[in-house]
């Protein structure tokens, strides 16, 4: 039994424990994989859009959008409903409640300021909105960083 869910609220009931511990797991492995593709897109992908020519820009901007959204929406819903369940099981502030907050902060900057970047920069190539899309995604990567460094922790303290 995993540590972070052994310590749950309700875990005196052995079935909730039984059920959270395949929680974590598909909460960790979602944060890894996130977190592994916003560094793909922090280090190549967002600094090659300086690089595609500006008549093309719009239709490669549309395509990265639709094409992104694919992969992105559902491990994000999947990292924030994991998340939360184990929010909800434990502790203000043990590791688990934090990785929520982390989870939900990546949210927050991703609906205040990637996502109104992202619909700037589908009226048209603009080098300084693709500069500020780079800089505030740094957010994004530090909170999904840190999110899987505490999950680690939780499944390495066991």
């Amino acid at each position: 039994m995993l540590k972070g869910v052994e310590n749950t609220q309700l875990c005196n009931e052995s079935l909730v424990c039984m059920l959270l511990e395949p929680i974590f797991l598909i909460n960790l492995v979602t944060s890894i994989f996130l977190c592994g593709l916003i560094w793909v897109i922090q280090l190549l992908h967002y600094p090659s859009f300086h690089f595609v020519d500006e008549t093309r820009f719009t239709a490669f901007h549309a395509f990265h959008n639709r094409r992104i959204s694919i992969i992105v929406i559902p491990m994000m819903i999947t990292e924030l409903v994991t998340s939360g369940i184990l929010w909800w099981n434990s502790t203000w502030l043990d590791l688990n409640a934090i990785g929520f907050y982390l989870v939900t902060g990546i949210w927050i900057a991703t609906f205040l300021l990637s996502v109104p970047i992202h619909g700037r920069l589908s009226g048209g190539k603009q080098n300084s909105e693709i500069n500020l899309l780079i800089n505030t995604n740094w957010i994004r990567t530090v909170l999904w960083s840190l999110k899987v460094l505490l999950s680690v922790l939780v499944l390495i303290d066991n």
